[in-house]
């Protein structure tokens, strides 16, 4: 982005001393876009001008050459509009230095002070006008530390916008898999890195589209890491937080180093990041990304929320809420006690239906807590925020009524957490004006009577501005021009303006200012003297109240974790209550989550597609340890094989979410993973067809797939030929069959007829169709899955459907007719390699030479034995076995 070092240096011995000091930081900040503040633009030069020109659509001029001669590129936007500019900026992936001026220009002895401020990048956006209100903005660090002998990888993500900080770390053979899964499920918007990191490690992760930081490793020494998390959180150690220095190296050290980072951008308290989660996967149920991206749990097939679970589900009217509810989702408990804690929430939110709607009406009133403290916190609030913060705490009082009867533990523990900081709210009110301007500079947010020394400024500015209004009088008399006026401009203050036709009636003590096109302007002594008192006050009116609402901000950030734990409990109360007043809506009921093997679903129904369907047909899912564990599902394209799937799939998540699920009755047992390989899908960008993606996905189930995962697979290997295609689907069945250290509950839907047959040789595994019925050469879905096989597939019948022309149909029955022909004639036993005549003479799909047997069995099928005599058919069997014999 800039020229070399040795460039800045030559040039900043002739630089002015204002570009000099652009110099140091540009020299501090290499890799960033310095918006350096002169009067009331932030200017840029150099490359930095060239690309934030082309990036911002400005004009880019020049300023006074180098000292080589040349031009200096430059552009420049107004500063009170910069943050649009900035956060257009952020979001192309550029880094934006702010080099603000840190004293007043007019007290200012000299060279007016700048110092870069703060350091803006795609990680740490926190502008509420740019962000999305119900999604997470994370910035990522990646570490790795030895432990045990092995290699682990610490991640750390941390929302700057609201104090989350999660760390966790992965160890063994899968560990760049499974961080490589993490960076899908979390998404940040930026990556932290230290300088020795191989990126190459993590799959995909060289393809991401994620903006990559490096930074010394020191930072991400084991102790800078915990000198730095220990003292930023107070404590002697980090074992409170479920840490060890030697166990957990890696996660401390991304943690640390994450910290540290925000520490040396942000250049401000960071007291809102009051605690860390450790996260181990055995606490949650994991969905790997490709699973999360079939079942459509966040986004739906085209990519947006529309079509999504969450889509339909979420009913929070909070921006907390929302996010919380995503957060949920991502990571389902995998503890039965505390999935028990929410479903016992809900269940009672459910059956107090006033209790639910008189809380969620107040939650409408509560604004983003979370995003709001973090602002105050960083500094770059306004007077609106903090009213809008005392305005959402106030709602506390009233949630506390409404929810004093409600008994499930995880409730009443929720409504007695709650803190109205009813000490803080009050002195905002009682400091803040009722409708105050969005930033402090621009005055009038105090109210009356806050301030002594701020009212009598105020009375002696409103003192002088009477008294020049009065001078205009005074001035119109004595003079005898009745068109005198007294106005001001931020480049003269204060002046009397005299038309041309009555200059010859100003007065000798006018001093000339300025001569306009229709007129002259003056100064007098005494108009001076007013001004003097009139700006001088409202210059000091503006510094004292900008004291003041920094005095009250001291006050909220003092009050921070208090806020911090409230607005926790307050999103909690609005999910769970959103959650009941989606089962109430949508007829869900309680499923029964146990620790054991069984899984039970009665008249399941698919969360989203039962909303886009008039007559949706529920379907049961059973799966038992001894007896079915896996079951082969047969049927037509469009029958509702890949719906049942994927409803099976949304109501185990659901439930582990702590929702109620759209079923009748479910039993659910506690779940470890859900794997789903639906759908057909492709990367291009890492050179991977369909097929190699599928065949790497279903290896990652085969290898981690365990007794307590469900299972998800269909129409494994057709994106191959079809004796490939079958082995290995026959193979895959097999392995989930009889694997007896796994023996995963297995759905498995398929169009190879042929893998019926394992229920005929193995425990555990039956077979379910989707049923369809035949009508005047039409198909009908009936949607319903029934026990048994299919019988056949449709596939011409939903050809016809599709709209294929009426002569490929016709052609397909006659090839279809020779197929199954063939296939009869050798006793009804695919064999997959039959000669196969098409008619006119044509070879099949499936070249081989005839045999005897297939000769003999022609000439069988076409026989009519109820015309023939007994003598005929005597002479009929003489002749096969001379044809047998030859």
């Amino acid at each position: 982005m800039s020229p070399s070092p040795e460039f800045f240096a030559a040039a900043k011995k002739s630089a002015t001393p204002a570009m000099r000091q652009y110099f140091d930081a540009k020299r501090q900040y290499p890799n960033a876009l310095v918006f350096f503040r002169m009067g009331d633009f932030y200017e840029m030069f150099y490359d930095d001008a060239i690309v934030a020109a082309r990036a911002l659509e400005l004009t880019l001029t020049s300023r006074s050459k180098d000292s080589s001669g040349t031009a200096i590129p430059m552009c420049g936007v107004p500063h009170h509009a910069a943050e649009g500019y900035l956060a257009r900026l952020v979001k192309q992936g550029f880094r934006v230095a702010l080099c603000e001026q840190v004293e007043n220009p007019k007290k200012a002895k000299g060279l007016v002070r700048r110092e870069v401020v703060r350091v803006v990048s795609p990680g740490t956006l926190t502008d509420a006008n740019y962000l999305t209100d119900r999604e997470p903005v994370f910035l990522m660090a990646l570490a790795e530390a030895r432990r045990s002998g092995e290699t682990a990888i610490g991640v750390a993500s941390a929302d700057l916008s609201t104090g989350e900080l999660h760390v966790t770390e992965y160890a063994g053979k899968t560990r760049a898999n499974a961080v490589a899964d993490e960076l899908a499920s979390v998404a940040p918007r930026e990556l932290l890195l230290p300088l020795d990191f191989d990126p190459t490690f993590i799959p995909g992760l060289t393809e991401a589209a994620i903006p990559i930081t490096t930074q010394e490793s020191w930072i991400f020494g084991i102790d800078h890491a915990t000198h730095s998390l220990t003292e930023h959180l107070g404590t002697s150690s980090l074992e409170g937080f479920g840490l060890d220095v030697v166990q957990h190296a890696a996660a401390i050290t991304a943690a640390g180093a994450l910290l540290h980072y925000l520490g040396e951008t942000q250049k401000a308290n960071l007291s809102h990041f009051r605690t860390l989660n450790f996260r181990t996967r055995k606490d949650f149920l994991v969905i790997d990304p490709s699973t999360f991206k079939h079942l459509e749990i966040l986004k739906g097939a085209d990519g947006s929320r529309t079509g999504s679970l969450i889509a339909e589900i979420d009913a929070t009217t909070t921006a907390m809420g929302g996010r919380l509810l995503r957060a949920w989702l991502q990571r389902p408990l995998a503890q039965l006690n505390a999935i028990r804690e929410r479903l016992d929430a809900v269940e009672e939110l459910v059956e107090a239906n006033t209790t639910r709607v008189n809380l969620r009406d107040v939650l409408t009133g509560v604004y983003d807590l979370e995003r709001l403290v973090a602002r105050v916190v960083l500094g770059t609030t306004g007077p609106r925020d903090l009213v809008t913060l005392s305005v959402s705490v106030g709602t506390i009082p009233l949630i506390r009524t409404h929810g004093e009867d409600l008994h499930a533990p995880m409730l009443r523990a929720l409504v007695d957490g709650l803190d109205d900081v009813a000490d803080l709210r009050d002195e905002i009110k009682s400091t803040l004006v009722d409708e105050p301007p969005a930033l402090a500079r621009e005055g009038g947010a105090i109210r009356t009577g806050v301030d002594q020394e701020l009212d009598e400024l105020r009375s002696i500015s409103l003192d002088a501005k009477n008294s020049i209004a009065a001078l205009e009088d005074m001035e119109r008399k004595r003079t005898g021009i009745n068109s005198l006026k007294v106005r001001f401009n931020r480049v003269f203050g204060y002046y009397i303006e005299v038309s041309k036709s009555n200059l010859d009636s100003v007065p000798k003590d006018y001093h000339r200012k300025q001569t306009i096109a229709n007129g002259e302007r003056f100064i007098t002594p005494a108009l001076k003297d007013y001004e003097r008192k009139a700006l001088g006050a409202d210059e000091r009116i503006l510094e004292r109240e900008q004291e003041l609402f920094e005095m009250l901000c001291k006050r909220v950030v003092d009050s921070a974790e208090r806020i911090q734990r409230s607005a926790r409990g307050l999103a909690v109360i609005d999910v769970l209550s959103a959650l009941g007043e989606t089962a109430t809506r949508r007829n869900y009921n309680k499923p029964r989550v146990h620790d054991g093997y069984a899984l039970q679903v009665l008249d399941g129904r698919h969360p989203v597609v039962e909303r886009c369907s008039e007559a949706f047909v529920p379907n049961d899912a059973l799966f038992d340890e001894s007896e079915q564990h896996l079951i082969v599902l047969t049927g037509p394209n469009m029958g509702g094989k890949s719906t049942y799937l994927r409803q099976t799939a949304a109501i185990v998540l659901m439930a582990h979410v702590g929702s109620f699920v759209p079923v009748r009755e479910a039993q659910i047992p506690i779940t470890d993973r859900i794997f789903a390989r639906v759908g057909a899908s492709d990367n291009i960008a890492r050179g991977q067809s369909t097929f190699m993606v599928e065949m790497e996905e279903t290896a990652e189930i085969l290898h981690l797939a365990t007794s307590r995962s469900l299972v998800l697979l269909d129409e494994i290997g057709r994106g191959t030929a079809t004796f490939d295609g079958l082995s290995i689907a026959w193979a895959v069945a097999e392995h989930l069959a009889t694997d007896a250290r796994a023996q995963p509950k297995t759905l498995f839907a398929t169009h190879y007829h042929e893998l019926t047959e394992l229920a005929d040789t193995h425990n555990g595994v039956v077979n379910y169709h989707v049923a369809a019925r035949e009508w005047d050469d039409n198909i009908v879905f009936l949607h319903k899955v029934e026990s048994g096989r299919s019988d056949r597939s449709y596939g011409i019948q939903v050809a016809r459907l599709a709209g294929l022309p009426p002569t490929t149909i016709a052609r397909a029955k006659t090839i279809l007719a020779g197929l199954e022909g063939d296939e009869l004639g050798r006793g009804g036993q695919p064999t997959f390699g039959a000669l196969t005549h098409l008619g006119d003479g044509q070879l099949g799909l499936f070249q081989r030479q005839p045999t005897p047997g297939d000769r003999l069995a022609a000439r069988l099928m076409k026989l009519e034995l109820e015309e023939m005599t007994p003598v005929e058919a005597l002479s009929l069997l003489v002749d096969l076995k001379q044809e047998l014999n030859d």
